[in-house]
Formats: C-alpha cells, structure tokens, sequence
C-alpha cells in the first residue's frame, strides 16, 4: 500500500512528543528518496524492556514506509556515559562489556525491526581512530556556556556535586555521529533534545542538510506514574517469559492501556472493545512480538484460569477474621499472613520493595500500594500477596 505525504506524516508524528520542525519532516518526505533514520543505543545492560522499544517502535514505522533504519550501537559513547538526567556520573563500562550487551540488544531489537532494512554502525569505528588534534578541534566548536545550560549539569554544580569533564563531551560526541552517518531524523526520548540540537548544529557547520528532530514520550511503567526502570520494579523486560509478560501487562490501568496501544504497537485500541478484551489484546500482541503466537495464546490461558481461580477464591488458605487484630494496616496484615499462615518470615524492607510497592499485594483484585493505609476486611475477601500465596477470610 502506497502512501501519500501527508498520511505518511500523520503516521510518523503520532504518539510523538515533540518534531522539530514537522515542516521539516514534510520536506524531507517530498525529496522522494529513502531517509536515514538515526537511533543511537548505548548497551550498558543486556536486556531491554518495553520503555527502550517505545523510540525502536518509531523506527520500524519509518522501515515500512521505505526508509532506511540506522542503529548505532554506541560501542565507543557506552564507554564515556551519558549524563543525561543523571546527578553523578555513570560508572565505567569496558567496551568489551558493551560488545556483549549489544548482541543480545539487537537480538532483541530485531523482533521489532527488520535486518534487512537496517544499518547497524559502531561509533567506536569513527572515535577510536580520532587523533587528540580533531578532538580538540571538535571541541571548539562548542561553548561551556552550552554545556552548561544542560539541567542535569546545573543542577549537580548547584547542589555541589562533581560534572567530570568527560561528560560534558557526550553531547558532541552523538552530535558528531549523525555527522558521519548522515542522518535526516534522529530518534530520541525527550530526555535527549539537548544531545539531539549538537547534532543538527554539528551537521549545520558541515554544509549538511539539519536532521529533524523526534523525541518520543518517556514510557510509563506498570504503576502508572514513573518512567518504565529496573530500579523503579514496574517494568515489563521483553525476554520475560510468556505468562509473567502477559500478566504484568493486564495489571496496568485501562488509561495506561490506550498509551500502550500508541507506543507500543504504533496503533490505537478497538473502542468497540470491553476494555478488558482490549487489554487482553494489547497483552498477547506484545508477548506474540517477543515470543510467538503460540506463546501468547498459552499466556492468555493460563491468565484466564488463574484469573478465574483468584476471583473464586478456589485454592486459597482460609483465615478466621477472628484471629486478626481489628485494626491493621497493608503492612501489618502482609507480615501476619505471610509468617502465621504460610510460615514465611518477611522483613518490613522485603515487603515494602518486594510485595506493596509492585502492587503484588490485592485485595479483591485491588492493589495495596500504600503499606501504612488501613485495611477493612470482611468474611469472602480474597488477599492474594504473591502468585502463590492467596488467602480467603472466613
């Protein structure tokens, strides 16, 4: 299916939280030729989750209208570290280290993209032959007054905390690779404008036409409020097995789902839709694109009949209400059950990390996420605290 400028350009800016400029885009589809769409990876981990696909998802879009997908892998940038949205610095990272992490990225990457339409570029091939001479030069072309209008920057001078030198050279150093691989867009988080404007200032000193800048929404995790991390325990990693995949996707909140549908699939939920057959959907399309059809119509079903069994309350540990304090808290109640009825002895700190704050612990279905927040139970109340571990009060 062919597609005219304008729809090409309503498909490529939606979901987007910023283009600069759209008219630039406009032009540079109606040159007619495929465009060079940069996406700069730095692999300082193995694994990726579904916050990292949200700029990928963006990319192959840009694949299926014909264009050519660039994915540097920042083999050499990995090693300096990038300071944005950081208030120390990066620890270091070998670069051997990061050649192992950057296979299994674009394995990864790969169920999203095709490899056929994609470079893949090592910056380390450009940087490791630079001599102290062009760096040098390199550098003076841009001001410690620019480097310091960075808010990561400003705000660690003014809190009294050290910027190391080397990371005020991150942001020539993603500018220049859209130099050398001549891009006509770059895809970033909006985390990344900063790096992204180097780039296109870089291209201008060049004679080179200015690569537009997309920066895509920083994902929500599963709780609905932070930015999708390990550290933050509300993410969804895309080599997850099927069925924990699929279930942690049908915990999210029916307003998250339709961000999820955007950013995520690069389409919009079917309205006609019971919201939790939306969701249903939205959780096996994304298990089938990291596992397989057959994967995620197993996930749905072992989902359902579980799902199935907590609302029944079938296979769940009875407990006399009688035998609980009659005022408790989320916390208090956890710790009770988890050592008096299953035997397990949880510290405060676990139960807080582990359990309360992932929103592991329900209530009838309904996450407790506030450890201090008092708890009113009845008889038939179902109190599921991990996947193994439910209880019906009697």
């Amino acid at each position: 299916m062919s597609h005219t400028v304008d729809d090409a350009l309503n498909i490529l800016t939606a979901g987007t939280a910023k283009v600069l400029s759209e008219k630039e885009l406009k032009e540079k589809l109606e040159l007619g030729r495929p465009l060079r769409i940069k996406l700069g990876v730095d692999p300082t981990a193995p694994d990726i989750h579904l916050g990292h696909t949200v700029a990928i998802e963006k990319l192959r879009q840009f694949q299926e209208l014909g264009h050519t997908a660039v994915l540097i892998i920042g083999d050499f940038t990995a090693t300096v570290g990038d300071p944005t949205g950081r208030s120390t610095a990066r620890p270091p990272i070998t670069r051997d280290e990061v050649l192992v992490n950057a296979e299994t990225y674009t394995t990864q990457a790969f169920k999203i993209l095709d490899p056929e339409k994609t470079e893949i570029v090592y910056n380390g091939d450009w940087f490791n032959k630079m001599t102290y001479d062009t760096v040098l030069k390199l550098n003076a072309r841009v001001t410690m007054q620019q480097m310091l209008q960075r808010e990561d920057f400003k705000s660690r001078i003014a809190e009294g905390k050290e910027v190391r030198l080397h990371e005020t050279q991150y942001p020539i150093l993603q500018g220049w690779d859209s130099v050398v691989v001549k891009a006509d867009v770059e895809i970033g988080g909006t985390d990344q404008l900063f790096n992204i404007l180097v780039g296109r200032d870089l291209q201008k000193e060049e004679n080179m036409d200015q690569q537009v800048v997309i920066l895509m929404p920083l994902l929500e995790g599963l709780d609905g409020v932070k930015k999708m991390s390990k550290s933050s325990h509300n993410y969804v990693g895309v080599s997850e097995e099927p069925v924990e995949m699929f279930g942690k996707l049908m915990s999210i909140s029916d307003d998250l789902m339709d961000r999820y549908y955007t950013l995520l699939l690069g389409d919009a939920r079917d309205s006609s839709l019971h919201p939790m057959e939306a969701k249903k959907q939205l959780a096996a399309s994304l298990t089938a694109r990291y596992h397989s059809e057959e994967a995620a119509k197993d996930a749905r079903a072992t989902w359902e009949a579980r799902f199935s069994q907590r609302d029944t309350g079938a296979g769940a540990t009875e407990v006399k209400l009688s035998e609980l304090p009659a005022e408790i808290n989320v916390i208090t109640l956890a710790s009770t059950i988890f050592q008096d009825t299953f035997g397990l002895k949880k510290s405060n700190g676990e139960l807080r990390k582990q359990f309360i704050t992932t929103g592991a612990v329900q209530l009838n279905g309904d996450k407790l996420t506030d450890p201090m927040a008092a708890v009113s139970l009845k008889a038939d109340d179902i109190l599921r605290l991990s996947k193994k571990h439910s209880v019906k009060f009697i």
